[in-house]
């Protein structure tokens, strides 16, 4: 059984499913795409459709690419769920960018319903407050993931050219783009578009800062 939640975003996000299978009194959820608005509803709907006798849950989490800080209350519904029925659940697998915030909020990404950290003892206000300044940022982070997506076509463009143009992996290009974006202080879909431009031969050529810039990242992140 599988359950789904739409994004708003025009697509750009992914929409995030969950396929369900349970085996001996153990279910085991799959997730797959994002960790956004509605992510929480979806897993309560899931663990609703739960079988009853059900002694143990168990989220597969390296499906999903993107999480903002909604995707927290995914969480404290699986947590809340487990607790009201005495069963053990779990939430592991987590990767890259959902593993920065999950490390952002203060929990364990290998466990973080479990992990060092994550117990209900009283927090000191001074952990508190640091904690809050770290979603703070975190937050701005989110956002700035956000207009990526919005501007990823570009950007993947980009990439594609420096792949064919250097023979340099899909990692390798990005480093360029970014190294060139922090030396010339130039927003990082500015350069892309630069690129992609150069390459069909349109498009106004790269001020000459920009263009060093380039240079110099491509001798860092090449050679």
């Amino acid at each position: 059984m599988s359950s789904a939640a739409h994004t708003s975003l025009a697509g750009r996000l992914n929409n995030l499913t969950i396929d369900a299978g349970v085996e001996g009194g153990r279910a085991v959820l799959v997730l797959r795409g994002d960790l956004i608005h509605g992510c929480a509803d979806t897993l309560a709907r899931a663990l609703a459709r739960l079988p009853d006798g059900t002694g143990r849950v168990d989220l597969d989490m390296a499906g999903v690419a993107f999480m903002d800080t909604t995707g927290l209350q995914l969480l404290e519904v699986l947590d809340t769920y487990g607790r009201r029925r005495r069963i053990r659940v779990t939430a592991t697998g987590w990767n890259d960018q959902p593993r920065r915030v999950l490390e952002m909020a203060g929990l364990d990404p290998d466990d973080p319903l479990h992990g060092p950290g994550t117990h209900r003892e009283p927090v000191p206000s001074a952990v508190v407050l640091e904690r809050a300044e770290q979603l703070d940022l975190l937050r701005k982070e989110v956002k700035q993931l956000r207009q990526a997506i919005v501007t990823r076509p570009v950007i993947d463009q980009a990439r594609g050219v420096l792949m064919a143009t250097h023979a340099c992996s899909s990692d390798q290009a990005w480093n360029v783009l970014r190294e060139a974006s922090q030396l010339s202080n130039t927003k990082l879909r500015k350069v892309a578009a630069v690129i992609t431009a150069e390459a069909g031969g349109g498009g106004p050529l790269p001020s000459p800062e920009l263009r060093q810039a380039l240079r110099t990242a491509i001798d860092r992140c090449l050679n």
